[in-house]
Order: C-alpha cells, then structure tokens, then sequence
C-alpha cells in the first residue's frame, strides 16, 4: 500500500477535491497538469493499482472526495454502479439478495450486489465491491423504489412486491424457493403488500410458470376469485405440469386449474 503521497500524485488530489470530481477519463487532467497522454495514462493506472482511486471500467475512474489516512480506499457499492451504468448508459435495479435483505425477507447480507439491467452481464469488482450484473430485456425493468444512502448517492431497488415476484420467477439463480412462497404469505397477511399488485407485476414480469405458481398461492391464500381469473386468463390451455418446488422430485397432488404439481415435503 502507497503510504505517501509524490508531487504529481498530490496534484491529481489537489486539482480533482478543488473541481470536485468523483470520475475521471482519459484527458480530464492531462492539460490542467502539464502531462502527456502517456504520463497521464501511466498516474491514472499507478493510483488505481494502489488503491487510491478505482477503475470501474476501461476509461473511468472513480475518485473518493478526499483520501482517508493510509491512502487506501474503496468506493461505496452504490456509486460503483451508478457510475458503472452511466459509463455503460444503462439502467439498472437491485435484485436478488440485496433485495432479500432490505425488505426483511432474509437476514443474510449478500457479498456483493446484484443488478438487472439494460447493458452488460457477468461479474466485475471495482475496489472492494464485486457485482453480478445481469443483462435482461428493458421491457423487464420497472417498478422500482429509490433510496438515499448514507453516502448521499440515490439506489434503484426493485419493489417490495416485484423483488417477491422476481424470487419466483428467478428462483434458480437466487435459490429462493420455496423461501419465497412464506415470504409473500407474510407479506400479504401483514398488509405490506396486496394481491392486486402482485398480481400486476406477475403479469407484467412474469412468465407462464411464474403465473402458474403465483396464481396457485393466491388460491391457497384465499384471495378474491376476481382477482384469480386475471391470472387465470393469462394462461393458454395445457396439459403440462410444473411442480411447485422445482428442486424436488416431481411427485404430490396435481392441482389442474394452474397445472401444477403440489410435491411438498409431509
């Protein structure tokens, strides 16, 4: 770890904390600091490598507003990915267990953070922050919630009603059936959410095996017929079964109206 500061390295601080810039690019510094392309390239790779600004993606750095005692630093995750979508210009929201954990449905706080959004896929760490970003079709982000930090940066969440569907819909990447089922049973009896709305983002985000389930636990749950035949509606006719808990064998009741095999464990 670099412990002190050279004169270049001081007059990339000096210059950045008086601009107060938080990202930098090729070509923002170079003539403001008498340096070469070359020159500038090579301070911006030394402060990265050391830790005292982060490479988010090739051709933007993130910069803290000041340097903390010791010359290490990390970005907070949520500006990594607001800056990392706005490099990329895309959208974004938080899923998965990020989203678990805000709402209450799990205690487990995740490593890292996961993201729908509209430009790239696959893992990245920036600093000390690792990311899964998972690439979806736009007509498949919305309905979102916004947060302040406590770092002042605003965070894109999924809904609570969209981050239960969501753990449905993509149980096989957060393994989170048949948590999930309980989730929104407590959701719904607690009134922290309602049936209506879970019912829109179904039919919104879902696919056909998600209306399958959803409508199923609604039925169980004793939700109004009304609302049911929405779901009900949105289903072609088929004589193919789903089972309920999709990691165990497919074996129980067959419950015909949403084609779904009831293989809970006795």
């Amino acid at each position: 770890m670099k412990q002190r500061l050279g004169k270049l390295e001081t007059q990339f601080f000096a210059y950045v904390q008086m601009r107060r810039l938080r990202t930098i690019r090729p070509g923002d510094i170079a003539s403001s600091l008498q340096l070469t392309s070359d020159q500038e390239r090579k301070l911006l790779s030394r402060l990265a490598k050391a830790g005292m600004i982060a490479r988010v993606q090739r051709g933007l750095y993130l910069v803290p507003e000041r340097l903390p005692l010791g010359g290490k630093w990390s970005p907070d995750g949520i500006s990594v990915i607001n800056m990392f979508m706005e490099g990329k210009k895309g959208r974004y929201q938080i899923c998965g267990p990020n989203a678990f954990n805000r709402y209450g449905f799990d205690e487990q706080v995740p490593v890292r953070i996961y993201a729908y959004n509209s430009a790239i896929s696959g893992d990245r760490t920036v600093g000390a922050v690792a990311l899964s970003l998972i690439k979806v079709d736009a007509s498949r982000l919305g309905d979102t919630e916004e947060f302040w930090t406590a770092e002042g940066v605003i965070a894109i969440y999924s809904s609570r009603s969209r981050t239960l569907l969501d753990a449905v819909y993509d149980w096989s990447r957060f393994n989170s059936l048949p948590r999930a089922y309980e989730w929104i049973r407590n959701e719904l009896r607690a009134a922290r959410i309602n049936a209506e709305k879970l019912i829109d983002v179904t039919l919104r985000y879902g696919d056909t095996g998600t209306i399958r389930r959803i409508g199923l636990l609604l039925d169980r749950e004793g939700v109004e017929e009304r609302l049911l035949r929405r779901l009900e509606k949105a289903l072609k006719p088929s004589a193919g079964l789903i089972p309920w808990i999709p990691i165990r064998p497919k074996r129980g009741k067959i419950n015909r109206r949403w084609g779904v095999v009831v293989n809970e464990e006795t």
